[in-house]
């Protein structure tokens, strides 16, 4: 179970001035230490206007996250809670602004969840968490709205999180913003 505290994070050792780019050390269950970076970039769908994309994972040889892999942490509530913890810190230097969170396969999906779900309370003070599910439009003529290549044009759909849906039935992509 993921326990967010932001009074137990890791220390950055490398924070950009505008806090788009972290990185710091977590350890794995093994005792061995981790690089790990987050990234906070803008997410480029016109239908979701000022959200920011939020990346985080270990590097790859060419020095890009790798979101993929999978990594035993030691303890991971503490990873978590440092990786919010300096989403909120954008988020307060960018007040009008939205995080997004995509988890890159089901398992990262469900953790996220999870995450949300477990630490509402703790949470619900300081941000309001949504979730993101895609539809594409059924026209009055029986036929979906298509985009200029003629494929089905999916739109977001961002509701408030959902506490009581079931983790069989994750949302697409997880966003929050600063409870003011």
């Amino acid at each position: 179970m993921i326990r967010i505290n932001f009074e137990d994070t890791f220390e950055p050792i490398e924070v950009a001035t505008d806090l788009t780019d972290i990185k710091f050390y977590s350890r794995l269950k093994n005792g061995k230490l981790i690089l790990l970076k987050i990234e906070i970039r803008p997410l480029t769908d016109p239908l979701l206007p000022n959200v920011f994309n939020l990346a985080f994972g270990p590097l790859n040889e060419e020095g890009k996250i790798n979101d993929e892999i999978k990594v035993n942490h030691s303890n991971i509530g503490k990873m978590f809670s440092t990786v919010l913890l300096f989403a909120l810190s954008f988020l307060r230097k960018n007040n009008s602004s939205t995080i997004g969170v995509d988890g890159s396969n089901d398992i990262r999906a469900y953790l996220y969840h999870r995450m949300f779900q477990t630490n509402k309370k703790y949470l619900c003070d300081v941000i309001i968490t949504i979730g993101v599910d895609w539809y594409v439009r059924l026209l009055r003529n029986n036929t979906v709205e298509k985009d200029n290549l003629g494929f089905p044009f999916f739109k977001p759909k961002p509701e408030q999180f959902d506490y009581q849906r079931s983790t069989k039935d994750l949302y697409r992509y997880y966003m929050f913003h600063l409870n003011n």
